[in-house]
């Protein structure tokens, strides 16, 4: 039985850095992981990419022939990897053991974890792999001090929550840029109803 993490959050919100931390985490308690890179416009890494989409497709091939824009372009590509679940994405699972971890790192559009199924299908196939799942959601803790983006951020984290269906844990990061840490220790340490982890970079 396999294990895997999807890395998901809205754009920025540091799904790279947490994987290049997690490696580097691993590295040091000598564990194993391998990151997978699922963002078909990523470019630059600070981790070893044991499997890259843009081996299958890349949003700038996709922009350049098709003449779509950024965001159908992300959609149409991660819609061609949903097609090719049983051929590519099998072909570069057999790579590894029954006992590997993969951390999937994600795109950050939102429609992806929350409105569109793919990812809820790639989830499912990664089940029927016999790999256990679980989501990691990242919000940038700067939404923390507009009550408005930060009720956004916990209705966005909830809607990819009922969509993927696996567990799931919500975490807070880029702590060392909030420049008030009382309004984070009052809305985490004073409501029970928060559901984000804080995580310091």
């Amino acid at each position: 039985m396999g294990y895997a993490q999807l890395v998901i959050g809205p754009a920025g919100s540091g799904k790279s850095t947490y994987c290049s931390s997690l490696y580097q985490h691993c590295e040091t308690l000598g564990r194993s992981i391998h990151i997978v890179n699922l963002d078909p416009a990523a470019e630059n890494f600070d981790y070893p990419v044991a499997m890259d989409i843009r081996e299958l497709i890349s949003l700038d091939d996709v922009m350049e022939e098709l003449g779509l824009g950024p965001n159908g372009g992300l959609i149409y590509c991660m819609e061609h990897l949903e097609d090719n679940l049983d051929d590519w994405l099998n072909e570069e699972l057999d790579n590894y053991l029954d006992d590997d971890y993969l951390v999937f790192d994600c795109p950050g559009q939102i429609e992806l974890f929350s409105h569109v199924p793919v990812l809820r299908n790639f989830v499912e196939h990664l089940k029927r792999k016999n790999f256990n799942v679980c989501a990691v959601y990242l919000l940038d803790s700067q939404f923390i001090t507009d009550v408005t983006k930060y009720v956004s951020g916990c209705m966005a984290s909830l809607s990819a929550m009922v969509q993927l269906e696996v567990p799931h844990i919500n975490i807070l990061s880029k702590m060392d840029l909030v420049t008030n840490k009382r309004d984070v220790e009052k809305l985490l340490l004073g409501s029970r109803a928060s559901s984000f982890t804080v995580r310091v970079e």
